[in-house]
C-alpha cells in the first residue's frame, strides 16, 4: 500500500510537470499574449477526464473553464476511438473555454500499452478569421472558424485537411499553426514527464494518486464551507456594456456542503458580442469563491465540486448557440466583483474592494494608408496587447498597480508589442490619482498612447469597460477613476468596438483604477506622503481626499526636488 508521504511526493512532482508543460507552451508558442502574457493553461487528468492538478501559470477563466472540457472531449470522441499518439483540439466556446478565440488541446496519456490520463491545454490566439477580436459581431458565425472538437492527429498523423482549413480562413495562419502545433507539443512534454513519474514510483495507473488528490482535495474544501456561517446574500454590479448598461445579480448561498451561486435577475442576451458562455460564469464565479474561503487548496475537479453556479438559460452570463461571445471576458471578468458584493455580507472585512475588473485590451489591424500613397515598406498586420487597470485595495493592503485581477494575465511589454507590428506605443505609465482612496487605496490604473508607424493607417478594436461605471469602494472606500478614449485631436471613441484612426492620428487611453477600502480618513499620513512623493496621489488628492496638510505637501515636494525621499 503506498503511503501519504509518498503520495504528497507524487502530487509536488505532478505540480512540476503540469508547470514545466506550460512554460513549454509560453517558449514555444507564436502569439505575444501566449508567450509575454502568460494567457494559457496547462493541467493533467485522469483517464474519466477529472482535472488532478493545474500548472501555477496560466489564467483562471482558461484552467476552470478547461477542467469541464476534457469530458467534452471523452464524449465526442468516443473512448472506442481514443489512440495512443492521438491528439484532439477544439474552440467550441461552449465546450472549450468561452470563445472561438481560444485553441484548446488534449492528449490522452498511454503507459505500457495502457490509457491512464490526458493533458490539456489552452491558449488565446491573434486571429481566427471572421470580424477579427471584438464585439461587433451578431452571432457566432461571424466571430471567425469554428473548430468542433475532433481529431487534430489520429496516432501520429496529422490531419492535413484541418490544417489547410485553417490556413484558408484566418489573417495569420503561420502564426495560428504555429501555435496548434506549439499546445500539441506542450501536452507531449507533460506525458513525457509524467511517464517518468510513472515509470519511478512503479505505478501502472494514476488511480491511487488520483484518489487521493481528489479525496483530500474535497473534503479540505468542505471542511471550510462548514466553517462558515449559514447565510445568503445578494450581490448587484452594473456595468456599461456595448450600447446600454448592463446589471449583474447574484444571490449566494453558503449550505453545510455546498455553496451556491445563482444568477437570476441578470440582463439578457447583448445583440454584441459580449455574452458569456456559462462555462466560462462558473469559472470566474469558483474562482471568486476560492480566492476568498478556500486559497491554497489545491484547484483541481474535486476542490470546484461544492461550488455550484446556475444562470438562466438566454441571460448575457448564460448564452448558448448561437450568440456571439468573442468578448466574454469583458463581462466574465466583472463576476468575481459582483460575487464579492454578496459574499462581503457573509464574511465582511474578507474581500477586496472593486478593481479595473476587465483586461484593458485592444486589437489594432493595420494596413498601408489609403488617403495617400504608402510607402514600400507599409504591411498589413493585427497586433494584440494585453494591459491592466488597476487592482481593488483589499481589506489590509492597498490594492495593486496595473495588476490584473481576476485573470491574473500580466500586463504585455511595449517591446513584444511593437515587435509583431508597424505600431507604436508613444506613451505607458502609471495614471495618478486614479486608486480610489481609502484607508487602503485602490491600485492605479494605467496612460497610454498608441499609434501606427508612417505610411499606415489603422482600425483600433477597444475592448473596454469603466467608461461610465468605475470600481465602486467598500467599507465608505472611493471610486477609482474611469476609463477614457480618444484620438490625439480629441476625436471621442467608444469604449468597445472597432474604431478608425487615419494617418498620422494616435489614440490616448486612460485605463480605470482600483476602489479603495474603508474611509480615507483613517489613512496613515505617513503612507499619503509616500503616495505623494511616488506621484500616485496628486498634491490636491493629498489635500482634499487625505488632509494632508499644505506645509506637509510642501515638505513632501521639496524633499522630492531635493532627491531626499523617494
Amino acid at each position: 500500500m503506498t503511503s501519504t508521504v509518498a503520495y504528497q511526493v507524487m502530487w509536488n512532482r505532478l505540480i512540476s510537470v503540469v508547470e514545466e508543460q506550460a512554460q513549454a507552451l509560453v517558449r514555444t508558442a507564436f502569439s505575444t499574449s501566449v508567450r509575454e502574457a502568460g494567457d494559457l493553461s496547462a493541467g493533467v487528468y485522469n483517464a474519466d477526464g477529472l482535472m488532478l492538478a493545474q500548472a501555477v501559470t496560466g489564467t483562471p477563466g482558461h484552467v476552470n473553464a478547461m477542467a469541464d472540457a476534457v469530458a467534452h472531449f471523452i464524449r465526442r470522441i468516443g473512448a472506442e476511438n481514443i489512440f495512443e499518439g492521438d491528439i484532439y483540439i477544439t474552440n467550441d466556446p461552449w465546450e472549450g473555454t468561452g470563445h472561438l478565440h481560444d485553441i484548446t488541446v488534449v492528449t490522452p496519456s498511454f503507459h505500457n500499452g495502457r490509457h491512464v490520463g490526458f493533458f490539456a491545454c489552452t491558449a488565446h490566439i491573434v486571429d481566427i478569421g471572421g470580424r477579427g477580436f471584438g464585439a461587433d459581431a451578431a452571432s457566432i458565425f461571424e466571430e471567425g472558424l469554428q473548430i468542433p472538437i475532433m481529431k487534430f492527429a489520429e496516432r501520429g498523423k496529422v490531419d492535413r485537411t484541418l490544417i489547410r482549413i485553417v490556413r484558408g480562413n484566418v489573417r495569420e495562419p503561420d502564426q495560428l499553426v504555429g501555435d496548434m502545433y506549439a499546445l500539441a507539443t506542450c501536452n507531449e512534454i507533460g506525458h513525457r514527464r509524467l511517464i517518468e513519474m510513472m515509470q519511478e514510483f512503479a505505478l501502472q495507473d494514476l488511480d491511487g494518486i488520483a484518489a487521493f488528490i481528489l479525496e483530500n482535495s474535497r473534503r479540505a474544501t468542505l471542511e471550510r464551507i462548514a466553517a462558515l456561517p449559514r447565510d445568503c446574500a445578494d450581490g448587484e454590479m452594473v456595468i456599461d456594456g456595448f450600447d446600454t448598461p448592463i446589471t449583474l445579480k447574484v444571490k449566494l448561498a453558503v449550505e453545510a456542503d455546498r455553496i451556491t451561486c445563482d444568477f437570476a435577475g441578470t440582463s439578457g442576451l447583448d445583440k454584441k458580442g459580449i455574452n458569456v458562455p456559462l462555462v466560462y460564469t462558473k469559472a470566474y464565479a469558483c474562482y471568486a469563491l476560492k480566492c476568498a474561503i478556500a486559497p491554497e487548496i489545491p484547484n483541481n475537479a474535486a476542490s470546484l465540486a461544492p461550488f455550484e453556479v446556475t444562470a438562466p438559460k438566454d441571460s448575457i452570463v448564460n448564452a448558448v448557440h448561437p450568440a456571439p461571445v468573442a468578448l466574454r471576458h469583458v463581462i466574465g471578468h466583472m463576476i468575481p466583483d459582483t460575487v464579492y458584493d454578496a459574499l462581503d455580507k457573509i464574511l465582511p472585512e474578507t474581500v477586496p474592494a472593486e478593481g479595473a475588473g476587465c483586461l484593458c485590451n485592444f486589437q489594432v489591424s493595420l494596413r498601408p494608408r489609403t488617403d495617400a500613397p504608402a510607402p514600400d515598406h507599409a504591411r498589413r498586420a493585427e497586433v494584440l496587447t494585453f494591459n491592466s487597470g488597476g487592482a481593488g485595495a483589499r481589506p489590509t493592503v492597498d490594492g495593486l498597480n496595473a495588476t490584473a485581477f481576476p485573470s491574473g494575465v500580466m500586463t504585455m511589454p511595449i517591446e513584444a508589442t511593437e515587435h509583431t507590428g508597424p505600431v507604436i506605443i508613444w506613451r505607458k505609465e502609471l495614471r495618478p490619482d486614479s486608486g480610489g482612496a481609502g484607508k487602503h487605496r485602490g491600485g492605479l490604473g494605467q496612460f497610454m498612447e498608441v499609434g501606427a508607424t508612417e505610411g499606415h493607417e489603422f482600425d483600433f478594436q477597444a475592448m473596454f469597460d469603466r467608461v461610465d461605471h468605475p470600481a465602486r469602494g467598500r467599507q465608505v472606500g472611493g471610486a477609482g477613476a474611469s476609463t477614457t478614449i480618444a484620438q490625439d485631436d480629441g476625436t471621442p471613441m467608444r469604449g468597445k468596438g472597432k474604431q478608425f484612426v487615419p494617418h498620422g492620428r494616435r489614440v490616448q487611453l486612460a485605463f480605470p483604477g482600483g476602489a479603495g477600502y474603508g474611509p480615507a480618513s483613517e489613512r496613515d499620513p505617513g503612507l499619503v506622503k509616500r503616495d505623494l512623493a511616488r506621484g500616485y496621489i496628486s498634491a490636491q488628492s493629498a489635500q482634499q481626499d487625505y488632509g494632508l496638510s499644505e506645509a506637509d505637501v510642501t515638505a513632501v515636494l521639496d524633499a522630492v526636488r531635493n532627491g531626499e525621499m523617494l
